[in-house]
């Protein structure tokens, strides 16, 4: 079970840094190609891709919700914390990602 959970974690933490990292680095090379500034473009693709790494990680926000909602009204708060665990692996992986990218720019995000 625990093997489990961490396999889920691991494979959470990644998919969601992977997603943040590589949206923006190919937005990067899109913003070379258009001529734009791909630090600037990079920066701000990191911090909007977020979200979307955290939806993307967990396999789409429906099914975390009806595992919430199982656990507060069905009163089974076993498959809610482990979804809660998962949560935040995906949170620290696009987190990462993020600070990754702002490493790389050098924070040049526009206003």
């Amino acid at each position: 079970m625990f093997n489990s959970i961490a396999a889920n974690c691991l494979l959470d933490f990644f998919v969601s840094m992977g997603l943040v990292i590589g949206g923006s680095l190919l937005g990067g090379v899109a913003a070379l190609l258009t001529h734009h500034d791909p630090n600037t473009t990079m920066s701000t693709l990191a911090s909007d891709l977020k979200v979307w790494a955290i939806v993307a990680a967990l396999g789409g926000s429906m099914d975390v919700l009806r595992v919430i909602d199982r656990g507060v009204f069905g009163l089974h708060p076993g498959p809610m914390v482990r979804q809660f665990i998962y949560l935040v692996a995906a949170f620290l992986g696009c987190h990462v990602g993020y600070m990754f990218i702002h490493w790389l720019t050098a924070g040049r995000e526009q206003p």
